[in-house]
């Protein structure tokens, strides 16, 4: 699809039309405006505003993918993209393992990974991935274990609220299951009652990649 930008310049009296055609697609944002500028559109008069009030706009929509959140409605927003090469295959079932052992940047602050978690799960689901068919497990060990503290606990530590309650709430609605390692509960004497509810303690969270791993579950690390 193509632009095609009218102006006009006075020539020794004349209004001449120039007429100039555009692929959005290939250009850049910079680029764009660079080329109303050659134009004619140095002096801006009422005529010439209104019509890049007109293209601008246009060019915007055109150049726009659209943003989704199929199945976390809150978090990990996802640019739908029709006509990307590889995209996920809907009648496959996704098992996947997520290991996580660092702590957000900021305690005060969404965790980064764990929003990463919701990002995934959309990814999936907005090329028509079922939500049935998104089987995702997370490991928390080290740091990471922290953003599954209750708010108690974690306001003991931090001196803050948890700020993940809200995302964990609505990964493990979508059915997104959390295990802590057990070895660094004891390690740390961290009562698992004050754990976020929906929260499971594994054995250690090494035997639970491992076990895993073995039942076909893809790996990734954060």
């Amino acid at each position: 699809m193509s632009l095609y930008i009218i102006s006009s310049e006075d020539q020794d009296g004349f209004n001449l039309p120039l007429i100039k055609k555009i692929d959005p697609f290939s250009i850049s944002g910079d680029t764009f405006l660079m080329s109303i500028h050659k134009l004619g559109f140095k002096t801006l008069t009422m005529k010439k505003f209104s019509l890049l009030l007109l293209i601008v706009p246009v060019f915007s929509i055109l150049n726009a993918q659209t943003k989704v959140n199929p199945v976390i409605k809150s978090y990990g927003t996802v640019f739908q993209l029709p006509n990307a090469d590889q995209k996920p295959d809907p009648s496959l079932k996704y098992k996947i393992l997520i290991e996580l052992t660092e702590n957000g940047s900021k305690p005060d602050s969404l965790n980064e990974y764990i929003e990463a978690l919701a990002t995934l799960v959309n990814l999936h689901a907005a090329e028509g991935v079922p939500k049935e068919n998104i089987k995702m497990v997370v490991v928390l060990r080290k740091m990471a274990t922290y953003a599954v503290f209750d708010n108690e606990l974690y306001k003991e530590k931090f001196k803050c609220d948890n700020p993940n309650l809200q995302i964990l709430k609505e990964l493990m609605y979508a059915g997104v299951e959390f295990y802590v390692c057990g070895q660094t509960m004891q390690k740390r004497n961290i009562d698992t009652k004050k754990l976020v509810a929906g929260t499971k303690v594994a054995s250690s969270g090494l035997t639970a990649i491992t076990t895993y791993q073995l039942k076909g579950y893809t790996m990734i690390k954060f």
